[in-house]
């Protein structure tokens, strides 16, 4: 039942002293990328539709936000990519990236939040290195089941979904060879600029960079232990106490639970709770800094059935939008009617 008149003022005054909902409103870019050729399964290329079809566009509107869609990129597969070493596809995996790497860079040198809407986690190459063209200075939050940092020698399958981080860093250039495709893309992250979070299934050569570049890393098990409220902590002030600066953010969708978003095309058990996952989004837009993300992996071909599909991508809107300024307060205020 709505609260009216003096009451309801009072009310509201009462919740915004305990749940304070002040937030600034933001110029919002879409970026789809419909690609799936950064790893073998079809589907998540449908990915972006799936996302906007849930409403992603209307939750952020709501929230006062200025949206700017800018539609769907058009990527077009090479007919001449042969492997190098085990990558598939690198060539075209390389245009892709290029081309969200431009779109990114404008989006974000015009002044907006720019959020691109996946397709596979290769994509993040160029999103980050977009981002990183504009505000290099950027720190990189990573939320995943996956570490993602694999080279063309150390992964077990080649799909470049589970190597775009090593593309990104300058302590790995020595390390990773020259991949056709990617001449216009040079290292531009620090290893002390990025940490993960939700991390479960690492490869044995991940483990290796991982641990010899010092990463910050939070594992489920390590989350399970402190606690969210101390990995945030920990999070931002090891990337933020030197100074202030822009964050980027990777979610791949698959650092949830399967039960919670299974329309995904390598789950992996034990992962994010609902309220972890709004706990990462929340404390990141409470820092003002958040300049660009990334919202990756969500297939529609893989999902049982339509709910779960249906599932998976309302769950990337609620990642969306609470990173840009939804919080679960002001989602109960207005199911009260106030």
């Amino acid at each position: 039942m709505a609260v009216r008149g003096p009451l309801s003022r009072l009310f509201r005054s009462a919740l915004s002293s305990c749940c304070p909902q002040s937030r600034a409103h933001l110029s919002v870019a879409i970026v789809g990328a419909p690609f799936s050729k950064g790893q073998k399964r079809r589907g998540v290329e449908l990915g972006p539709k799936a996302i906007r079809d849930a409403g992603v566009v209307e939750r952020l509107a709501s929230l006062e936000n200025a949206v700017h869609d800018f539609g769907d990129l058009s990527f077009e597969h090479l007919e001449e990519d042969d492997r190098f070493m085990n990558v598939p596809f690198p060539r075209t995996v390389g245009r892709a990236n290029q081309i969200l790497s431009d779109t990114m860079s404008r989006a974000v040198g015009a002044g907006h939040t720019a959020v691109m809407l996946g397709g596979d986690h290769s994509l993040a190459i160029g999103s980050v290195a977009g981002h990183a063209q504009q505000r290099p200075d950027l720190c990189l939050i990573w939320v995943d089941a996956h570490a993602d940092i694999n080279t063309p020698m150390t992964s077990p399958s080649g799909n470049l979904h589970g190597q775009p981080v090593a593309f990104m860093l300058k302590e790995l250039q020595d390390k990773m060879p020259v991949v056709p495709g990617f001449s216009w893309m040079k290292p531009f992250l620090a290893a002390r600029d990025l940490v993960y979070i939700g991390l479960r299934d690492v490869d044995p050569g991940e483990h290796v960079i991982l641990k010899s570049l010092g990463i910050q890393c939070f594992t489920m098990r390590d989350i399970d232990r402190l606690g969210m409220q101390r990995v945030m902590e920990v999070t931002l002030d090891h990337l933020l106490a030197r100074k202030q600066r822009p964050i980027h953010l990777s979610f791949d969708i698959d650092a949830f639970d399967p039960t919670l978003a299974p329309a995904t095309g390598t789950p992996v058990n034990g992962g994010l709770t609902y309220r972890e996952g709004m706990y990462i989004t929340e404390e990141i837009h409470n820092t003002g800094l958040l300049s660009a993300m990334d919202l990756v992996e969500v297939n529609p071909a893989l999902g049982a059935s339509s709910e779960a599909v249906e599932a998976t991508a309302g769950l990337a809107v609620d990642v969306i939008a609470s990173s840009l300024g939804q919080t679960r307060e002001l989602q109960d205020t207005e199911q009260l009617g106030l």
